[in-house]
């Protein structure tokens, strides 16, 4: 049967970004060109990478991009002869968003207004931009590889698209954008050579624009070979780009406006919109290792999270190139894990060209360019945040919990990420580093403090820290759940050992041990109630010298995680044995002194010293982060508790 037209429906996706395109107004019309370019380039790259192993040249080495504009008919073609494709591949690649994550990414856009434009590419799905100026796209493509057919895809950008059988002779893709009457500007040749030159001018392919020369005099004709004719003279093809890749250009050459153009070519990013600075990176590092190994790097951290690791989705970070062709988009191999917001190029010379995954892992080269581009990474972290502090906050907020992930994963790089670690602190607002933390350290301070728990503000208020602050000590107020490995990974800074206030083995060095022992005495009648009321859930109950103000706290006896953390590990479904704890008294406080005195009235005040000893309870785990067992019952004792008090104050008012 023969290969007949069919008309298949959009995916409801696609239909949903075709419509927010359409329909939505946008500041950067013109990025259309540099996405359509972007993936033309990328088919001419792919071709040149299956041709290692696959006879796909048919006789044409020649590759390249063309852009052809036609007054007469109002439309831009831009073709290239890269590996094309099939039918399969257009209703796959152009009918669906193949990427998890889609549904995010459409309440994505719908929130961004005016800057949606910059997140089709970003997406994966910048081809939809053509309808961002066109009324009707067509593509034409055909596969590599002798006796490949080619097909035709066109649509309006509406419900549908029609797929049919084609004429085309020789492999690769043809875009033809029907322009809409108000985008022409982009059939002139002027605006096409400066988009081109704004936008692509790296591509490492010549990108050719169909130029028309006059026709020449009668008297003195030349021969002009191929050139198409035109309406006033003759088409000839004019490369208009430079075609050098830019990480392979000398530092002295690239201005910070080509650097941060390529810097959004990777990131699909639009134009800045009157804030250049909010859509630069905030730091880039452009670095040629060269001896037994070769390789050059050109790697940028950007200012905000990209956006699929916003969404939990697999991000493509650094692209790996060997002898300047692209042979891995997203290469894990060369960037540990917690650097992989890190966006650029690595190119080697050493690599081959036919690599794999698995000859990734096991190369010595590799290795040797991971551990550079962690350096270089490092380096331009570690100066941003000596020379531009407020940038480097930027970038900390975005991604700290990253780094501080690799505390915890890569021993080697510890010492360097050690100084790069940002807290907030009770020292004041702002974040502090460790460095900071240990000049301002008080005479007579051994350790480096902190507390871990859900906010500043819960952690300000925890009685954990009424210690530390009676004797004028810096606590540092740890707020992300991964804080907790990072530090007990860490352990030390500059000889000072990193000691949690909410542990039970802290050591403040001005206790008098003498006088908690006594006290511990005084009330170990408590103490066995408390121990007799609570049973497992705690190991030990005794009295403590780091309590001012509150009447009770929870510590950690043992090496678990914080309660805060705990508390997260549950709720994510993780089986999480529960760390022991120590319930701590402060037997100055008036609420202990009275409960002291309810236990020693016997079995009479039995039920209520059990009442009071709950609520005491709950309380601590409130105050550690923890959640409460029965929060029905909590607010049972409390409503009870404070009915008692109001009869109290109400039999005490004198009647009006």
């Amino acid at each position: 049967m023969p290969d007949e037209p069919v008309t298949l429906p959009f995916e409801a996706d696609v239909s949903q970004v075709l419509h927010l395109v359409i329909h939505s107004l946008y500041s950067h019309k013109e990025i259309f060109l540099r996405e359509l370019v972007s993936n033309a380039s990328d088919a001419l790259d792919k071709l040149r990478f299956k041709a290692l192993t696959d006879d796909v040249y048919e006789g044409d080495t020649d590759l390249a991009i063309v852009i052809r504009a036609d007054r007469e008919q109002g439309t831009l073609t831009i073709e290239d002869n890269g590996v094309g494709m099939s039918k399969e591949d257009l209703v796959r690649d152009l009918g669906t968003v193949a990427r998890s994550g889609s549904r995010a990414f459409l309440e994505q856009l719908a929130q961004q207004g005016q800057k949606d434009a910059r997140l089709i590419g970003q997406f994966g799905v910048g081809f939809y931009s053509a309808f961002l100026v066109a009324d009707r796209v067509e593509v034409v493509s055909r596969p590599a590889g002798a006796g490949q057919a080619a097909h035709r895809w066109v649509s309006e950008g509406k419900d549908s698209f029609t797929i049919a059988p084609a004429d085309r002779a020789k492999r690769g893709t043809a875009v033809t954008l029907h322009l809409r009457s108000d985008q022409k500007e982009f059939l002139e040749e002027w605006r096409l050579r400066e988009l081109v030159t704004r936008y692509s001018d790296y591509v490492s392919h010549p990108i050719r624009l169909r130029v028309e020369k006059p026709a020449p005099a009668k008297d003195g004709a030349a021969d002009a070979g191929e050139a198409e004719k035109g309406e006033n003279g003759e088409y000839e093809y004019e490369t208009i780009n430079r075609g050098t890749a830019l990480w392979q250009r000398p530092k002295a050459e690239i201005t910070d406006e080509q650097y941060d153009e390529f810097y959004r070519h990777l990131t699909h990013q639009a134009a800045p919109d009157g804030d250049a600075k909010a859509e630069a990176p905030v730091a880039r590092t452009h670095f040629k290792v060269e001896g037994t190994q070769e390789f050059v790097g050109l790697l940028y951290v950007p200012r905000d999270k990209p956006f699929e690791l916003r969404f939990g989705m697999k991000h493509r970070g650094v692209r790996l190139y060997v002898k300047r062709v692209l042979v891995m988009e997203d290469c894990e191999e060369i960037v540990p894990e917690w650097l992989r917001f890190v966006v650029g190029v690595i190119d080697s010379d050493d690599l081959p060209l036919n690599v794999s995954r698995e000859i990734l892992q096991q190369s010595s080269a590799v290795k040797t360019i991971k551990k550079q581009v962690v350096k270089h990474v490092l380096d331009a972290l570690d100066a941003l945040s000596q020379e531009k502090v407020d940038d480097y906050q930027v970038a900390w907020r975005a991604f700290g919990p990253m780094l501080k992930q690799g505390m915890a994963m890569d021993f080697e790089h510890r010492a360097r990420l050690a100084k790069l670690l940002r807290y907030e602190s009770t020292a004041g607002e702002g974040l502090t580093s460790l460095a900071d933390y240990v000049k301002r350290m008080k005479d007579g301070q051994e350790a480096i403090y902190y507390a871990i728990g859900e906010s500043r503000k819960a952690l300000e208020g925890a009685p954990h820290l009424e210690g530390p602050r009676k004797r004028g000590f810096e606590v540092l107020l740890m707020t992300d759940p991964i804080d907790e490995w990072a530090a007990e990974s860490l352990r030390t800074f500059e000889g000072k050992n990193l000691v949690s206030v909410m542990r039970a083995d802290l050591k403040l060095g001005d206790g008098d041990e003498a006088k908690t022992k006594a006290e511990g005495e005084l009330l170990r009648p408590l103490f066995d109630r408390i121990r007799a009321v609570l049973g497992a859930r705690v190991t030990e109950v005794r009295a403590s010298d780091r309590l001012t103000e509150s009447p009770c706290f929870l510590v950690m006896a043992g090496t678990g995680p914080h309660g805060y953390v705990e508390r997260l590990l549950r709720e994510a479904g993780r089986d999480v044995p529960k760390t022991s704890r120590i319930l701590e008294l402060n037997g100055d406080h008036v609420i202990v002194r009275a409960l002291q005195a309810l236990v020693t009235q016997g079995d009479a005040a039995a039920p209520r010293a059990a009442e009071w000893i709950e609520i005491l309870y709950d309380q601590a785990l409130l105050a550690e982060g923890a959640p409460i067992e029965d929060p029905s019952g909590f607010a049972r004792r409390i409503t009870s508790l404070l009915s008692a008090a109001s009869q109290a104050v109400t039999s005490a008012t004198p009647a009006p």
